[in-house]
């Protein structure tokens, strides 16, 4: 075997042996359905022995005037059983799979939660729901061919081979056999040709999926620009190449089925000699050919079907691969074993000589110490790119610190567990991300299970509740994708109020008026002084005016902090800080002339 069938299947066993303690969990359901598939088989094999002694009892000299009612109600009675024993294996078997489904897609999202904001800023998201969509779908196929399918076709495999050999000779056997190694042989070869195109339709369908998730996401940029003709060239670009993919393996499929119906029809011709030269022999009787017939054509449409199975099987595996792999992704942050619980007195935030590295390559922070004592306001100011926002991340823990520590009340943040120290902290980002939802989801989201006088005692405190009262549909207004129904400084209210209800003893203000026009910034920023007060509080700004109540100051440049002091100590000096309040002043004024 070739190093990519050897890789296929070690893939293929790990599949297995993933989904095996999902389906076990349930052992007793899963024995049940096997005695049912088991009982189901033997009436299904039944019924031609039946039908043979029917036939025997009516041709030549022993004719009868009538089938004995015995043998037609035994002939019923299995033929219903057979049908029956298959509905209770399936009724007894569905809980299992759809449990094992919901249990891996539910880790799997647990998962993705859990790992770093780097993967997930280099993940694409249309191709990401696409593989676990068609994971999960991949669980159901495998689970319902394995046990609705591949296992009963070869127990009846099995018991119409070993019955043959018993009642005829070693012929029947032979060729039930050697056509049966044949058949399943070419299957094999074939359908793993064509899972390495199976695999490429799955790349290029979640490219398709990806890119025109990401285009209608950037439609007002796409409309600005006249680009539609140019996004639907990109799509259709993926779309040939996933359309040459289906075509090779549909091609490939119309081969494997041509291979498959030669062997089935030669085996089934020889069988067919063997018991037609019986009888004329006088070994065998006419009940025996209509026997053989019978089992031939029982025996026929489910190994017909095992390539189907096979084909279906492989791509339920391809499929999963994927998932199972989201799986397999490290997580970058993870709790110490044990970790307790983040304990919260004051609220004293600590950055000690704190590095930090994205890459490994360009250093974002170097040697950064400052501290945010309990209930005061500190600020951090610099040029895009200095690393301000970075601070807001090491202190959320989306990423740990390559040298130095942060600390809470003393306790380093590594040390504790992550959404301890989440639960500590609010946000009030520059770009405020809404659900698809309501308002009144998105204001409870800040902490769910809040009673609805908690929710509105927060919308007004962010003063948004007359707004919301003037809405339509008020609290059950739809905010659409990404909350892009509402304006700026609505969505900037919503994100207060949220931050409000979650009550945290420390806020973060990630520039969260930058994006505002200075007639809402000024609105706003009284909102954010008002939850601010008594609280701890690190203020990432880009316009210096919104800080100059601060307690401290920090110019940070280059990654690394320069200039620190309170609002009236930094102009004195005359250095960076002052630099950059005379840029923005003389910035303000020649929009004032130009309004």
């Amino acid at each position: 075997m070739n190093s990519s069938s050897s890789t296929i299947a070690r893939g293929d066993l790990s599949v297995a042996k993933r989904l095996f303690p999902y389906l076990w969990e349930f052992k007793g359901r899963v024995l049940l359905a096997l005695a049912f598939l088991v009982a189901a088989k033997l009436a299904n094999i039944t019924v031609p022995i039946v039908m043979k002694k029917i036939v025997d009892g009516l041709t030549g000299d022993k004719a009868v005037l009538a089938v004995p009612v015995s043998l037609l109600l035994a002939y019923a009675l299995l033929r219903l059983s057979s049908t029956l024993f298959n509905e209770l294996r399936d009724v007894v078997f569905v809980k299992v799979a759809q449990r094992a489904m919901r249990r891996i897609a539910l880790e799997v999202f647990h998962h993705l939660h859990a790992l770093s904001l780097r993967f997930h800023l280099e993940r694409q998201t249309g191709g990401l729901t696409r593989d676990i969509e068609r994971g999960t779908r991949g669980i159901s196929t495998l689970l319902s061919f394995m046990v609705f399918s591949v296992l009963p076709t070869l127990l009846e495999i099995a018991l119409v081979t070993g019955f043959l050999i018993y009642k005829f000779d070693i012929w029947f056997g032979v060729i039930t056999v050697g056509a049966l190694i044949l058949y399943v042989a070419l299957t094999f070869v074939i359908s793993e040709w064509r899972t390495a195109h199976r695999r490429q339709m799955n790349e290029m369908d979640s490219k398709a999926n990806t890119k025109a998730i990401d285009s209608l996401l950037n439609y007002e940029t796409v409309k600005y620009f006249g680009n539609e003709q140019y996004e639907a060239k990109r799509y259709d670009g993926n779309l040939q190449s996933y359309e040459r993919a289906v075509v090779k393996s549909e091609t490939s499929l119309g081969l494997l089925n041509a291979v498959q119906a030669l062997v089935i029809a030669l085996a089934v011709s020889l069988l067919m000699w063997r018991a037609a030269d019986g009888i004329v022999n006088g070994h065998l009787t006419l009940g025996d050919l209509v026997m053989v017939n019978a089992l031939l054509i029982q025996l026929y449409i489910p190994l017909n079907f095992l390539g189907v199975m096979y084909r279906e099987i492989k791509q339920a595996v391809v499929d999963m691969e994927k998932m199972f792999r989201l799986l397999g992704e490290n997580r970058e942050v993870e709790d110490k074993p044990g970790a307790p619980p983040l304990a919260v007195t004051g609220g004293a935030i600590r950055f000690e000589n704190v590095d930090f590295t994205y890459d490994g390559k360009r250093e974002i922070l170097k040697n950064v110490s400052f501290e945010v004592p309990p209930g005061r306001k500190v600020a951090v100011v610099g040029t895009s790119g200095s690393g301000k926002s970075t601070l807001a991340r090491l202190l959320f823990r989306f990423y740990d610190v390559n040298h130095g520590r942060i600390t809470i009340d003393g306790q380093d943040i590594r040390d504790v567990r992550q959404a301890s120290v989440r639960a500590a902290l609010g946000v009030v980002p520059q770009d405020t991300v809404l659900f698809n939802d309501t308002i009144y989801y998105n204001v409870s989201y800040g902490r769910p299970g809040a009673t609805r006088d908690e929710i509105e005692n927060a919308a007004r405190v962010a003063h948004i509740a007359e707004f919301i009262a003037r809405l339509p549909d008020g609290w059950e207004t739809m905010v659409g994708e990404r909350g892009l129904k509402l304006s700026g400084g609505e969505k900037q209210r919503v994100s207060i109020a949220r931050t409000v209800l979650k009550n945290p003893p420390i806020l973060v203000f990630d520039e969260a008026t930058s994006a505002l026009d200075s007639h809402t910034e000024k609105s706003i920023q009284a909102e954010l002084a008002e939850i601010s007060r008594d609280r701890t509080t690190l203020v990432i700004a880009h316009r210096l005016s919104t800080i100059v109540d601060a307690d401290e100051i920090l110019v940070l440049e280059h990654g690394e902090i320069v200039e620190r002091g309170n609002f009236r100590d930094l102009l004195a000096m005359n250095g960076r800080f002052a630099q950059m309040w005379r840029l923005q002043q003389e910035e303000r004024l020649e929009e004032e002339a130009l309004a």
